[in-house]
């Protein structure tokens, strides 16, 4: 894909970087985002800090990432995540507040929404682009202490359908990637903290998320995984494909 240019928000660490790193590969010149500097990015990417939770953080990126590649062919909306209180909790409708649903919504969903809708009106008037969302499969299987993430990422899966629908005549592509359990800093987090509560090793621990998640593939998804899917979508190899969501968890997820 040499000579496209992409747009890739948290794009500093675990499936973000990952993608960043193989768009870099197949020649894209690529921006993305983080709330601050970090090291590790190849030296042909631009990061700008931006919280893209927060409309200021979405205007403040799309017009750096404008200004810096002239426009845009591929946005990956990356960026997510949410808290979950601690340890997981039987009750976790009860515990999340209205701040952190407030959050997961702005982080997980309205990002992305404000962000096309910054990108969308020059990927019209080029007749051309691609834009990613990634989601997870919370979406489809939503936790307890996650109630709020696995809503969000529900609502972008939706909403990439529809937008898919509407821009389409226009030449532009729009998919969703729902990866599973992935083995990223995040993932770490979590098993120190299970290592933490119960006194198991970290093989044990990880043995255990990977047994909950219930895959029938030996191993663990790697963010290459992801990232490789996201540039194939990118691509005009996918030219033809728009709408999906992919999901991506070595078959843990039914499918009808």
């Amino acid at each position: 894909m040499p000579g496209k240019r992409a747009l890739v928000t948290g794009g500093t660490r675990g499936i973000g970087l990952a993608i960043v790193q193989r768009l870099a590969e197949e020649g894209v010149t690529v921006v993305t985002s983080a709330r601050k500097e970090a090291p590790g990015l190849p030296d042909s990417v631009t990061l700008v800090t931006a919280d893209v939770s927060t409309p200021e953080g979405v205007r403040q990126l799309a017009e750096s990432a404008f200004e810096l590649l002239g426009g845009i062919d591929i946005l990956v909306n990356n960026a997510g995540g949410a808290s979950s209180g601690g340890m997981p909790q039987l009750d976790g409708y009860a515990s999340i507040s209205d701040e952190e649903w407030v959050d997961a919504l702005n982080t997980n969903y309205l990002a992305a929404v404000r962000l096309d809708r910054a990108v969308l009106p020059s990927m019209v008037e080029q007749g051309s682009g691609v834009i990613i969302e990634v989601a997870s499969t919370v979406a489809r299987r939503p936790a307890g202490p996650l109630l709020h993430y696995g809503a969000a990422k529900a609502a972008l899966v939706n909403y990439a359908k529809g937008l898919a629908t509407q821009v389409a005549p226009h030449g532009i592509r729009v998919n969703s990637i729902l990866p599973g359990l992935v083995k990223t800093p995040a993932m770490d987090l979590v098993a120190e903290h299970i290592m933490g509560a119960t006194g198991q090793d970290g093989d044990a621990v990880v043995h255990m998320m990977v047994q909950a998640e219930g895959s029938p593939m030996a191993g663990i998804t790697e963010p290459s995984d992801v990232a490789d899917l996201v540039a194939f979508l990118a691509s005009d190899r996918a030219r033809r494909i728009t709408g999906v969501g992919y999901v991506i968890d070595g078959g843990a997820l039914p499918q009808l």
